[in-house]
């Protein structure tokens, strides 16, 4: 039997809500890409900054958790954003007068599918899949 190679495991961030915490989670996702040895990251950052600001802005309490790790079935990234709040996202409708609210519709077209796992002990994880 060929030996199965393992992606190198990665301790997750672990961010207190703030204006800091997306720029510190674009950081960790780049390193995390390119120890994955993925050369661009440009839509994992896009991903990271939008749920990990939702995080921040609509729970706001707590910490906040983020996980970068290789899909072993195919050839995608998984990006999860761990928080304390069961409250669950809501994608809002296309509007041109909201001034906010975009950023889970973006999100949906530029991954290659995303969730939420609502967790029986305390918050939620909401996940994307990114081609690599």
């Amino acid at each position: 039997m060929p030996a199965v190679m393992l992606a190198p495991e990665a301790p997750p961030l672990v961010l207190e809500p703030s204006d800091e915490a997306p720029a510190k989670a674009r950081r960790y996702l780049t390193d995390r890409f390119r120890e994955l040895g993925h050369a661009d990251d440009f839509v994992g950052r896009l991903v990271v900054t939008e749920l990990v600001t939702n995080s921040y802005r609509h729970v706001g309490v707590g910490h906040i958790v983020v996980r970068v790790l290789p899909d072993v079935r195919e050839p995608l990234t998984v990006i999860e954003v761990w928080d304390e709040s069961s409250a669950l996202p809501v994608v809002q409708g296309e509007s041109d007068d909201a001034e906010g609210g975009r950023g889970l519709l973006l999100l949906s077209e530029l991954v290659h599918d995303w969730g939420v796992r609502p967790l029986n002990e305390e918050g939620k994880v909401v996940w994307a899949r990114c081609a690599r």
